[in-house]
């Protein structure tokens, strides 16, 4: 990965609905709101935890190790990244502790339109807090929901570990690109039809 260099991709503006959203304890810590980025049109809808990390502390844009690794898996897959919008089931950066499953509540009618919105052809969720949001069980965990399809809201999903998680243990990169290539052959088949 050391000579991979990833792209900024392009962030959509939040509706109004959402850059006002008081509905959680992040509202009285955020610095701005982020819907998602990437192209908003994008048959597949990547879906992280938190937006994390989009610029340094001087206020200028740099890609942070989650989408750096995630671009990566991507490249290695053979994945365009022209193909996928991605988004958060929180819509903000959290800053200091916070009640996780009261803002991913909180959040979650967010994800639900945008779904709605954007009408997907394909749903990739990234780590065990997506798998646990979208699958409200205590034994959901991606290694459990990985290699196969499921569904969420009518739509095709499929798994994977978190970008960090596979940053932090290499091993599970083979792992990820497989992952995305599965997405990667049946979003291909889809638009070949």
């Amino acid at each position: 990965m050391a000579d991979f260099k990833a792209e900024i991709l392009q962030e959509e503006a939040s509706p109004p609905h959402a850059a006002q959203c008081q509905r959680c304890e992040l509202s009285k810590q955020r610095q701005r709101v982020i819907w998602g980025e990437g192209n908003p049109h994008a048959p597949v809808f990547i879906l992280l935890d938190n937006p994390g990390l989009r610029e340094d502390k001087e206020g200028n844009a740099f890609v942070c190790g989650t989408r750096e690794t995630l671009q990566y898996g991507m490249r290695e897959a053979g994945f365009d990244v022209n193909l996928v919008y991605v988004s958060y089931l929180l819509k903000c950066r959290p800053i200091r502790a916070y009640n996780k499953p009261l803002a991913r509540e909180a959040c979650f009618s967010h994800l639900q339109l945008q779904l709605e919105e954007k009408k997907p052809l394909l749903l990739f969720g990234l780590g065990n807090a997506v798998v646990q949001s979208l699958f409200p069980d205590q034994d959901a965990d991606v290694k459990s929901f990985r290699g196969t399809w499921h569904t969420v809201q009518g739509i095709s999903a499929a798994f994977s570990y978190h970008p960090l998680a596979v940053r932090r243990r290499p091993v599970l990169m083979k792992y990820f690109v497989a992952d995305l290539k599965l997405v990667a052959g049946k979003i291909n088949s889809l638009l070949s039809r």
